[in-house]
């Protein structure tokens, strides 16, 4: 933009200013949470920017503690010796990151177990971790606060299944409303008597029960928990899906309960080879598939979505201020992005002032993924040259942001492939194109071909590069540069800017200012 349009320093437009470097977030850089829950135990080490993590350490041991449980009212011998151990070892590991004292909560198993107590004090006298014991209300807020760290201001019903509970918790604009925890776990369904039958009478009383409690929840279901992800795999494996990121997957009822059929007439270990799931998780899929239809069936929401936040990201989240928590995670983590990894620190923000004209008809949320792709267009300079368009895609479609629907991720990963490359078709990624429509696909080669023009004209950091203008219906593009810039239009820039406008189909006008 020129001089006299050019945002003031304190203007970050509708996204605000970047939070990730304040003292409150600052306190949250790196956060290592444990969960010991009835069929696993887990670290996970956040880092990065808050509001939207990064896993700088995910390590999970299937330790089975809630197994026999409903038979014998005990933790599962083997399962403690190996929570033990795996708790050992997680505690010496934050020892070594310096991250210690870790935030440890044990859910259903522990709770549950009549040797819980007894082994919840062995477990701290052993390892010095001070373990919180929650019951199935607060489990519950948890998971909810994971979904939100993930989709703020998301309006629906999270339902958690663990491996001998699961909870229910509504969410409505960015706070946990009603919250219920039931015995629907798979260990636990295991002792239901009548085989197959007794356990469908017994998932519809308890889900009837809980439906009386919440209401109607006639909004989107998000699924928390191993053994919904393992049939949202099993479903993209069915469906020939595209983009294989679980977080965000849409599911439809309709195609849930195609997925449960499919997976009764399939061979299991067949089945769990082909689409990455563990023997141990895959022995649990068949009694959530019963709860999973009888769920669907109970609370008929409006659709359905997968979510990889649970109640490690709830814990997380509880930790932060207000005012962390409001923010937009995509904007927030691409900040940090830039600021960690770009040449030039806050460039981003300039090149999305300066191509934003472009844009001017756009919805918010079609801007917000402008935005974040200029603030990323330079964070994979260190990437070979020849392979900069694909690792830019590739991490844009997969990497850890929260906030995105999928074909978001692919509408950012398409405009930053465009970034460096003019050209599209022969990627291995054009499959997932069809996630798009043609409008989208188009606004994102116009997005990535601006981004690559912009980027020619590197001046100082808040240095007025000039200002593009489009007029749509006159199908013209002007481009007026001031004097400090004039230099930096070079022959290269000069066919980017072509390519650009032959992507617009539009005639163009330079003009440099003095």
């Amino acid at each position: 933009m020129d001089g006299t349009t050019e945002p003031a320093p304190h203007d970050w437009g509708p996204f605000g200013r970047p939070l990730f470097n304040d003292a409150s977030s600052r306190a949250l850089a790196r956060v290592g949470v444990v969960d010991v829950g009835s069929n696993s135990v887990r670290l996970v080490v956040f880092d990065g920017a808050a509001r939207s993590p990064a896993y700088f350490y995910n390590e999970k041991i299937m330790c089975a503690l809630g197994e026999g449980l409903a038979e014998t009212g005990r933790l599962n011998p083997q399962g403690r010796v190996r929570a033990l151990n795996a708790l050992r070892r997680f505690q010496k590991l934050a020892e070594g990151m310096a991250i210690a004292p870790l935030t440890a909560v044990a859910t259903a198993a522990m709770r549950e177990a009549e040797d819980g107590p007894e082994f919840q004090a062995l477990i701290e006298e052993q390892t010095g971790l001070r373990l919180w014991v929650i019951d199935g209300e607060e489990e519950a807020r948890l998971s909810a606060q994971g979904v939100l760290l993930g989709w703020p201001g998301s309006y629906g019903l999270v339902c958690d299944i663990g491996g001998a509970s699961m909870e229910l918790a509504e969410i409505a604009g960015g706070h946990v409303g009603r919250r219920v925890t039931s015995p629907l776990g798979p260990l636990k369904l295991s002792a239901v008597k009548g085989g197959k039958k007794g356990r469908k009478a017994h998932i519809k009383a308890v889900l009837e029960d809980l439906a009386t409690t919440l209401g109607p929840q006639k909004n989107r279901l998000f699924l928390v928990g191993g053994s919904w992800r393992a049939i949202a795999r099993i479903d993209m494996e069915r469906r020939g899906y595209p983009l294989h990121v679980l977080h965000e997957y849409r599911m439809s009822a309709k195609s849930i309960a195609a997925t449960i059929d499919y997976i009764d007439r399939s061979d299991p270990v067949e089945l769990r080879n082909r689409c990455g799931v563990s023997s141990a998780r895959m022995d649990l899929v068949p009694l959530a598939c019963e709860v999973l239809r009888g769920v669907v069936k109970t609370f008929q929401p409006r659709d359905i979505a997968v979510s990889s936040y649970g109640i490690r990201e709830g814990m997380l989240y509880e930790q932060m201020p207000q005012s962390l928590r409001d923010r937009d995670p995509l904007i927030e983590s691409c900040y940090f992005a830039e600021a960690k990894d770009a040449r030039l620190p806050g460039f981003g923000k300039q090149l999305y002032s300066f191509i934003l004209p472009l844009f001017k008809s756009a919805p918010l949320e079609r801007k917000r993924l402008i935005q974040a792709a200029c603030l990323l267009h330079d964070v994979s300079w260190r990437a070979h040259p020849d392979y900069r368009a694909e690792v830019c895609f590739d991490n844009a479609t997969r990497a850890n942001l929260g906030g995105l629907k999928h074909s978001e991720r692919v509408f950012l990963g398409l405009a930053l492939l465009h970034r460096y490359s003019n050209k599209r078709e022969g990627t291995r990624f054009e499959p997932m194109f069809r996630l798009l429509d043609d409008a989208a696909i188009h606004q994102a080669e116009v997005a990535g071909k601006a981004m690559r023009f912009g980027a020619m004209l590197w001046l100082q950091k808040d240095a007025p590069m000039g200002e593009m203008k489009w007029f749509p219906k006159k199908k013209l593009l002007e481009l007026h540069l001031t004097e400090a810039a004039s230099p930096l239009y070079g022959e290269v820039a000069e066919a980017r800017f072509m390519s650009l406008a032959n992507s617009l189909g539009a005639q163009t006008y330079i003009r440099i200012k003095g």
